[in-house]
Parts: C-alpha cells; structure tokens; sequence
C-alpha cells in the first residue's frame, strides 16, 4: 500500500487566476474562518516570510491573523490581500 500525503492547497495555488478564484470561492461562500484558511493558504504559497514583509506584519502576527477562529481587524486583513496582489470587488447581490 502506497503512503498518502496530506492535502494542501497551497502546493495548487500556482497562478494569478486560481488565486483568485479560490479566494473568490472562499469569500462566496460566507464563512470568514473559510476566507482567512483561504488567505493563509495563499500566503503560504507565496511564502509566509515574504507576504508579511509586504504587508508590514510581524510573521507571527500574520500566522495569528489567520488562524481559523481569529478576529484580525479589516486593515490587516487589506494589507495582506494587497501583499498578496488581490483586492476586493464587491458586485450587487441578485435578488
């Protein structure tokens, strides 16, 4: 029998569009815990240490930031997706 490794995200996450698509994904479906699993997973295929240079975080900082169940504040959260080469659009809800 073959040994199986753990699922990560973040070894898929290798161009702009699936980025943002599954960060778009993350931020439909509602769940903030999803979205910040979602940026973290981002963040690490970038790597941790260069995103939070850029967004001007501590690394630690980040990695609180992100857990899932943390409350980070909208700026931290800004300034990451900036580091990250992504913003947020917002388009009217269909009714």
């Amino acid at each position: 029998m073959g040994k199986t490794t753990a699922f990560d995200a973040a070894d898929y996450l290798d161009s702009e569009e699936m980025i943002a698509e599954y960060l778009n994904q993350a931020l439909a479906s509602g769940d903030t815990d999803l979205l910040l699993a979602a940026i973290g997973d981002v963040a690490r295929a970038r790597g941790m240490a260069q995103v939070a240079r850029d967004s001007g975080l501590g690394r630690e900082s980040l990695y609180k930031a992100l857990t899932a169940g943390a409350k980070p504040r909208f700026d931290t959260v800004y300034k990451v997706l900036h580091a990250l080469g992504v913003r947020i659009q917002t388009q009217p809800l269909a009714h």
